[in-house]
């Protein structure tokens, strides 16, 4: 069988689980490990221990011109994703980077420009969408069945993250490290999934804590009010300081109404669309009959694994792919939105998104950061939100 040669760039958590899941358990039989490359030497040590049949490096530029590799993941810290996946752009290769795509759309503009000058695949490590009940979601968006998109409201604060959680690395939860909390570490595969299912929003303001529940300098509790030029608004509501915390996505639309909370999909739904029922109805207080039906859905998805799948599959016989690198601009967009909303009390319109204003505002919040980082060990991050 012919298989994908990928390099490991980033020997933190996510690298090394890539390579036990590729090398150790097979579960991607089209694709193979064949070099890593880690700047910490202790890291590097580490996976000669794991996998010493597999060619190792120092930096990534010698494992982008090693010849060993056709294809690349990035799984290095927020700031590098952009730089990273330029490089091995203009080495020919393929590439997928780990998610966000970067910290702020300046630099992702300039990767997606790199993407585009190449003729090699592009991906990110947007493994929730593999998820079926978002794909589930997205088809009945799209069919048109849901009829018109009234309101959209998600709250995801199951991600509580205690002091000592912040304080167990000194990149976390700066600006200068990790470029912003929350929404930069946790969120960007729920914001990426709202626009996949949802569209863009076209204004958002948002209401956003800095340093509410911990000793930090970036957001730790988030209330966003997005709209779109349909009529359709949305409330997305994120926090770190909540517990046990809640994840639910309720859907209100003309056909009635869905809701996705602990793991089940219920839709509400109408017999007739409210519109129609509105335009017949005689009765002051008249109601369409509703149905509550709970939408079967089987399975979590294959997650990172899915991905490399599909990514492999796309790079072998040229599928298309279900999470397309250029994409991640969508998500980073409502995040940089979102905090430039805060730092500014304006109401942001994301089609015409300020990118060298923002760029500028999050430098000075990195020149007043309260926390030396420069000696920070920038290559072990977890790179996928389980910080």
């Amino acid at each position: 069988m012919k298989k994908v040669k990928l390099g490991v760039v980033g020997y933190g958590n996510m690298g090394a689980s890539h390579c036990k899941s590729i090398m150790r358990e097979g579960k991607v039989p089209n694709m193979e490990v064949t070099a890593i490359c880690d700047i910490d030497p202790e890291r590097l040590e580490l996976a000669k221990e794991r996998f010493p049949e597999i060619a190792r490096f120092d930096n990534a530029t010698d494992l982008f011109k090693s010849g060993l590799c056709d294809s690349v993941i990035i799984a290095v810290p927020h700031y590098d994703h952009p730089r990273l996946v330029i490089e091995a752009f203009e080495n020919d290769l393929n590439v997928i980077t780990e998610k966000p795509a970067g910290v702020y759309t300046k630099q992702v503009l300039e990767m997606n420009e790199a993407a585009a000058k190449s003729d090699k695949l592009f991906g990110i490590m947007y493994n929730q969408r593999t998820n079926p009940m978002y794909q589930k979601v997205r088809q009945m968006v799209q069919s048109g069945e849901l009829g018109h998109i009234k309101r959209i409201s998600w709250i995801i604060t199951t991600w509580y993250r205690p002091q000592a959680y912040h304080d167990s690395g000194s990149w976390r939860s700066t600006w200068k490290t990790e470029g912003g909390g929350a929404l930069i570490n946790q969120n960007p595969h729920q914001l990426d999934l709202w626009q996949w299912m949802f569209g863009m929003p076209d204004k958002i303001t948002s209401f956003v804590s800095f340093g509410k529940y911990y000793d930090i300098e970036v957001e730790d509790d988030v209330t966003a009010f997005f709209e779109y030029e349909n009529g359709t608004t949305g409330t997305y509501i994120t926090s770190t300081g909540e517990v046990p915390g809640s994840n639910r996505l309720e859907i209100a639309c003309d056909m009635g109404k869905i809701v996705i909370e602990n793991d089940v999909m219920v839709f509400h739904r109408n017999v007739i669309s409210e519109r129609e029922h509105n335009k017949q109805n005689t009765l002051p207080f008249g109601r369409p009959e509703c149905w509550k039906c709970e939408i079967p859905v089987q399975g979590q998805g294959e997650q990172h694994v899915g991905i490399f799948k599909d990514f492999a599959n796309a790079v072998l016989n040229g599928s298309k792919l279900l999470a397309p690198g250029e994409e991640g601009i969508r998500g980073l967009t409502i995040s940089n939105s979102i905090h430039y909303s805060a730092w500014t009390g304006k109401t942001v319109e994301t089609k015409n998104f300020p990118h060298d204003e923002f760029y500028e505002l999050l430098q000075e919040k990195i020149r007043n950061s309260k926390v030396d980082k420069s000696n920070v060990k920038r290559n072990a991050a977890d790179t996928d939100g389980t910080y």
